[in-house]
């Protein structure tokens, strides 16, 4: 790893008076944001809630870092607003999942009309290059306090989590619980998804004893927080399956998830498996991008419905020869 020279006294005081203009000039100071009559906080949900990135009250707490409180009370703002709306998920009706309404893109259109003024305005008399200074600096800045924060969490947790490997008391339970709380957030998957998970996990844990398989959980004050497993038997052809690997959101973002595949990738290489494949579908974006960067390519998509509604259902393959 490359050490470089501490940031000058001079330029973090630049950054710092930069960002304190940045937080005035557009508008965070005021009462409302971007003309509208909303909180900054309500024009971020908006905002997100737009872009499918955050379609549950779970997605919004950890993308706004708001705590559950703040959020519910800013969802429930945004209802009886009219802005928003909570819908039954397609898998579970009892899960909500967040929709803009009419009024609500209506006024996105007047919060995007004015940021874009806004950029253009202070840019536009700006040179070429100056314009991509900007906007690369940005990105890297906001990129780098994203990083600090999560190291921060990240050095947090060091200090009480706990990898094991192997059947520990309570991890059937408790990693379908993980499973079903996160899938519930995510998609609206009910007791069917939850009980397949233990099924499967109960069944796994018999097996344990075969060398080729294992599992591994990352726990913190006794909270399983993450898991894994390989399972060198069920498909046979010298193939492991890499099975529940999952991170709760309290881990997300510290290093968990990818210690834990770093720990099964190594277990995959040490037992000489062919090949390495695992199930998931579309939109996991961050567990994709685990797996790309550890060999993992996409071979298969296909519709499937085995949760009780379509979804694009994907295999990626990590090869032992690197094909």
């Amino acid at each position: 790893m490359t050490h470089l020279a501490p940031t000058s006294e001079n330029d973090i005081e630049t950054i710092r008076s930069a960002s304190r203009t940045l937080v005035r000039e557009l508008g965070f100071m005021n009462r409302n944001l971007a003309e509208s009559d909303l909180s900054p906080s309500g024009v971020h949900a908006l905002l997100e809630i737009e872009s499918g990135s955050c379609v549950t009250a779970k997605q919004l707490c950890d993308t706004l870092l708001l705590e559950k409180s703040t959020v519910s009370r800013l969802v429930r703002n945004l209802v009886d607003r009219g802005e928003i709306r909570e819908v039954a998920a397609p898998h579970d009706g009892r899960a909500k999942q967040l929709k803009l309404t009419a009024d609500g893109r209506k006024t996105l259109v007047g919060i995007h009309r004015y940021a874009v003024n806004r950029v253009s305005g202070a840019v536009d008399p700006l040179d070429k290059g100056s314009r991509a200074t900007i906007a690369s600096g940005l990105a890297k800045y906001a990129k780098a306090l994203q990083a600090a924060r999560m190291e921060e969490r990240s050095a947090e947790l060091d200090k009480t989590i706990v990898f094991a490997a192997g059947y520990q008391p309570g991890l059937i339970g408790q990693i379908a619980k993980m499973h079903g709380l996160a899938y519930h957030e995510l998609e609206g998957f009910g007791a069917p998804f939850e009980a397949k998970v233990a099924a499967g996990l109960a069944e796994f844990s018999t097996r344990l004893e075969n060398p080729k398989n294992e599992i591994w959980t990352a726990r913190s004050g006794g909270v399983t927080l993450g898991s894994i497993a390989i399972d060198g038997e069920s498909l046979g052809e010298n193939t492991a399956h890499l099975r529940w690997f999952l991170v709760d959101g309290a881990g997300r973002g510290t290093g968990i998830g990818k210690r834990l595949l770093d720990m099964a990738l190594e277990h995959c290489d040490r037992h000489e498996f062919a090949a390495v494949r695992l199930w998931t579908f579309r939109g996991l974006d961050a567990a994709r991008s685990l797996y790309e960067r550890s060999g993992f390519v996409l071979e298969q998509e296909y519709s499937g419905n085995q949760w009780g509604t379509p979804l694009s259902e994907q295999i990626f393959v990590r090869n032992a020869d690197g094909r």
